[in-house]
């Protein structure tokens, strides 16, 4: 397979008419919110774009025996990235779930194993914010959780993931260029 970059990806992006709740406290805390739509990133860096006719002959293999499963948005969590800077996240449940995806798109391009190499392995996260400080973090984590749980979080389908890319800078703002079924449904 090509060479990676990081002007593509392979993301599990929310339906858009749940995205409010989150590009509400994206549009005040997350830098990347124009670059970047709601997503839960599962191989990034990707493959170059004319390397994605390829690819998705093998992600559509590595997703047809996985069927679509509910996603809840219920849990703020954070990254400490030293230096007093930590990004906000939304945890996706069940974990479990999403570790099966990725690593099933991750064994159908195996080089592009760069968000499972970190850490603990492939933490499924859907970014808010960043934030410097921990007092601030966790003052705007614990506001964030009282009303995020007052309206018990949010839920959605994950029915397939989103090839996506970008054009370098100015023009860097990620978009779809096709959708993979899960369960081998089109």
């Amino acid at each position: 397979m090509a060479e990676k970059t990081h002007q593509t990806a392979v993301v599990l992006i929310p339906p858009q008419e749940v995205w409010e709740p989150i590009q509400a406290i994206r549009r005040v805390h997350d830098r990347q919110v124009r670059r970047w739509m709601p997503h839960v990133t599962l191989l990034y860096p990707f493959v170059p774009r004319e390397a994605f006719d390829a690819a998705e002959a093998r992600l559509r293999q590595a997703l047809a025996d996985l069927e679509p499963f509910d996603v809840r948005l219920k849990e703020f969590h954070y990254f400490h990235h030293g230096r007093g800077r930590h990004t906000l996240w939304l945890a996706p449940e069940p974990a479990e779930a999403m570790r099966r995806l990725q690593a099933s798109l991750q064994s159908a391009v195996p080089e592009c194993n760069d968000v499972s190499r970190r850490g603990d392995g492939f933490t499924p996260h859907l970014s808010v914010g960043q934030v410097t400080g921990r007092d601030d973090m966790l003052a705007l984590k614990d506001g964030l959780q009282g009303s995020w749980s007052a309206m018990d979080g949010l839920t959605f389908t994950a029915k397939h993931v989103s090839m996506i890319w970008r054009d370098p800078k100015p023009d860097d703002v990620f978009r779809v260029d096709r959708e993979i079924p899960l369960g081998g449904k089109t």
